[in-house]
């Protein structure tokens, strides 16, 4: 099959939605489809020996290392030169619609994944007033796809609500081999707190849509030592009211692994999530996660069972179940055991076969319809 993935972020840049394009190419690359990958630029002319076309990409003024593709007639002869059999859009909003586009103009089916809260991400910015007008562009873009994928049953059901039409559920995958129990290291964890006491974490942007500032009401907890891995434009004002707060930065590959495996209660903050990859990999690393009750967390988490969830604007039960966690050792131990047990089968491997076979599901569609 010659897959081509119209894609509104990709390396350099590392997100939820790189991170998902990156896998899909690597699959289809591994099981010997074509792939070609069209994405805003700069960024590296090929993945997984297959290419990437780059188009404009310019950087948002309140979030320089947050690029938006411009939209562009070029994705038409990109595509056309390529010949997909299908077309994947990776949460289409600007260079998408282009994409989708394309599409219909050389009459190739498209598989549209619903992924990022474009409304949530623009209420965090002070964009109140336009929910409407975002949904409307969203319900436009999606009504031209052939199916939209949706990774959690709570945007499911979101999506149903306002309209959008043919939807299916697609989880996201994880590196259950780079995210595991055995990466806890004794050492990193002496380094981080040589006094003995318990690492609670955040893993993700240090941006207003991920909420990080709510860490500032686990800051005076007892016995714990907070941990902050990530970067963004929020990251200097968190460094100021987190002074007790290890910060390490960005961090990938085994530091990564190293360091969600170490903690000891994994805290995600953002009320704005389709899925929450972040989430997900702590559960395979068999740490106990702390969530918002809201979104794709609520998919991934089971209170009492491998975490706790708590009202999204409430920082008192953020705090009140963080410190239940550090407070209660068995039953740290108990979700840490049942933390990757509840995301076994949620290998990439598995979850992009089910994507393949949304793709040949809707090329069978458009074929029936041609014959019709």
């Amino acid at each position: 099959m010659k897959v081509a993935i119209v894609t509104e972020s990709f390396l350099p840049r590392v997100n939820g939605v790189t991170n998902s394009v990156c896998r899909v190419v690597e699959h289809l690359a591994g099981c010997g489809s074509e792939v070609l990958v069209v994405a805003p630029g700069p960024g590296p002319g090929g993945h997984a020996g297959q290419p990437v076309r780059l188009t404009r990409g310019v950087a948002l003024p309140f979030y320089r290392s947050f690029v938006v593709g411009v939209p562009t007639r070029q994705v038409t002869a990109v595509l056309s030169e390529f010949g997909p059999d299908v077309v994947h859009l990776a949460a289409p909003v600007t260079l998408g619609a282009s994409g989708v586009a394309a599409a219909r103009r050389l009459d190739v089916p498209t598989v549209a994944v619903f992924q990022t809260d474009v409304v949530g991400f623009a209420r965090r910015y002070g964009l109140r007033g336009a929910d409407h007008l975002v949904w409307a562009w969203l319900r436009h873009l999606h009504e031209q796809a052939d199916r939209t994928l949706v990774p959690s049953t709570p945007t499911l059901d979101l999506l149903r609500r306002r309209g959008l039409p043919r939807l299916a559920l697609w989880a996201r995958g994880v590196d259950d081999r780079r995210f595991h129990p055995r990466h806890r290291s004794a050492e990193l964890r002496a380094r981080l707190a040589p006094d003995g006491r318990l690492l609670v974490g955040y893993v993700g942007r240090l941006a207003a849509e991920k909420r990080p500032s709510l860490l500032r009401h686990l800051a005076d907890l007892p016995d714990v030592r907070l941990v902050v891995v990530g970067d963004g434009p929020a990251g200097r004002r968190l460094r100021r009211i987190l002074p007790e707060a290890v910060f390490t930065g960005f961090r990938t590959g085994r530091e990564l692994s190293e360091l969600v495996a170490s903690l000891d209660v994994f805290v995600h903050t953002g009320a704005d999530e389709t899925f929450c990859q972040a989430v997900q990999e702590a559960l395979a690393a068999g740490v106990p996660v702390v969530a918002p009750a809201a979104g794709g967390p609520l998919d991934l988490v089971k209170p009492g069972y491998n975490g706790l969830l708590y009202p999204p604007d409430d920082a008192a039960s953020l705090r009140a179940a963080v410190a239940r966690l550090v407070a209660d050792a068995p039953m740290r131990r108990r979700m840490a055991a049942h933390a990757r047990l509840s995301v076994r089968g949620r290998d990439w491997d598995t979850v992009c076969a089910e994507l393949v076979g949304h793709y040949h599901a809707v090329r069978s569609g458009r074929s029936e319809r041609q014959a019709a």
